[in-house]
């Protein structure tokens, strides 16, 4: 069993792998509404493309963005799209995510208004599914990511967790 006391230097730091760059172009957002103080949308994917070392290809239309606005202006998201690599596989991915940041930097954001990344918390974990024998390394593993939400779209830095 490992000591609390030695957890940090028995477990060692977390380590991470560059896994691919993603754009994703969004198409209007339809605002479907909730009850008690929190607003729910909808995103729907329009397309995109990914690019790394391990894994290239193109997003495919149809996946959703389903998003729920905080009182206090943070985004959650919970994202389904997917993907067609390079290699002809498709692999499903599932993203979650959190937006949030000081109110005038995320009213800039709303507005479309060019905002620098590090203005704002934009961070997102993934997971994969897929039964492309190429790729099956995806369905055990998770990813993390920082994120950018350009006018057209967000834009992701993905990192396999290792």
């Amino acid at each position: 069993m490992i000591a609390f006391e030695t957890a940090l230097e028995t477990l060692g730091p977390l380590r991470t792998r560059p896994l691919f760059v993603m754009e994703l172009g969004v198409a209007p957002i339809h605002a479907v509404g909730a009850p008690g103080g929190a607003d729910q949308r909808v995103g729907t994917i329009a397309g995109g493309r990914f690019a790394g070392e391990r894994l290239s290809g193109t997003v495919l239309p149809g996946g959703a963005d389903w998003q729920t606005l905080r009182a206090d202006g943070t985004v959650l998201l919970d994202a389904r799209i997917v993907l067609a690599a390079a290699d002809g596989a498709v692999i499903g991915m599932t993203y979650e995510g959190i937006r949030s940041g000081p109110p005038d930097v995320l009213a800039r954001l709303s507005r479309g208004e060019p905002v620098d990344p590090a203005e704002y918390y934009f961070r997102t974990t993934a997971r994969f599914a897929t039964s492309a024998p190429q790729h099956d390394w995806l369905n055990r593993m998770i990813a993390i990511g920082i994120g950018h939400r350009l006018p057209a779209g967000p834009i992701y830095s993905l990192h396999e967790l290792c």
